[in-house]
């Protein structure tokens, strides 16, 4: 591998840059992602490299995202282009389907773009089959939530009814350069292998969640009025006393399915 030459990068704010730096932090998660030498890795954000070079160890190939450019120059200097592919581009705009299968994306998500950009992955999830972010841990804490409890949202929902979700790991402050104010987390993203939800039952469920969510410390009956009358709450046999946050997964699903089968052609 070429040794670079260039002058210490300096991070930037208007691409929510901070970079990790400590050794034993990347060497754990490493572990957590498990890489063979085969996989499809896909490296959303690279940075300075502090995963890319552990990662290219042991990967034949690796396919790395990255929007600035200053960095994509260092990345095309100091490393071949037979083992590391760049493209330089917005991930938010990106077409994870031109990679092919089985993909396996990784990444340290600025805090600035990280639930748009979940969101438009899981477009692609059929081709994805795993992914590993680092991410602010408030915001892990959201998408792992489970009902009835304060970190449970719409994000949690939304996420949920497409991955299985598990928090890995905590990361201080004090693991980056320069340190953010707030500690990340990694999380384990799988997609769940079941048919789609078609598309007008997608977007009544981002509708219904949307709306449930909006007033949090009001009855569904309230949050839901414009969606749902008292009969449809008794023919789903859902109370609708219940907060948004009291629902599962499968009841915004049953909802969204009910209230999309209602809508006239």
């Amino acid at each position: 591998m070429k040794q670079t030459a260039h002058t210490a990068h300096r991070a930037r704010k208007r691409f929510g840059q901070n970079f990790l730096v400590n050794s034993q932090v990347i060497s754990e998660i490493i572990e957590c992602i498990e890489p063979q030498p085969d996989d499809r890795m896909v490296e959303i954000g690279p940075g300075l490299g502090a995963l890319t070079i552990p990662l290219l160890e042991t990967l034949k190939h690796l396919t790395v995202i990255e929007l600035d450019r200053d960095i994509v120059e260092r990345l095309r200097h100091d490393h071949p282009q037979d083992k590391l592919t760049i493209h330089s581009a917005d991930a938010l705009k990106f077409d994870f389907f031109s990679l092919g299968k089985k993909l396996r994306v990784i990444g340290n998500l600025p805090y600035n773009i990280s639930t748009p950009l979940l969101f438009h992955l899981a477009r692609f999830s059929e081709s994805i089959q795993d992914m590993h972010f680092m991410l602010q841990k408030e915001v892990v804490k959201r998408m792992v939530a489970l009902p009835s409890t304060a970190d449970y949202g719409r994000l949690s929902v939304m996420l949920q009814y497409r991955f299985e979700m598990d928090y890995l790991l905590t990361i201080s402050a004090a693991s980056f350069r320069p340190a953010p104010k707030v500690e990340s987390a990694i999380v384990r993203m799988r997609p769940i292998r079941q048919p789609a939800l078609a598309l007008p039952i997608e977007a009544a469920l981002f509708r219904i969640v949307a709306a449930a969510f909006s007033q949090r410390r009001k009855t569904l009956r309230n949050t839901l009025s414009g969606y749902l009358s008292a009969e449809d709450f008794r023919h789903m046999e859902i109370d609708p006393v219940l907060r948004a946050e009291n629902l599962t997964v499968e009841e915004y699903i049953t909802i969204a399915e009910y209230w999309a089968a209602k809508q006239p052609d």
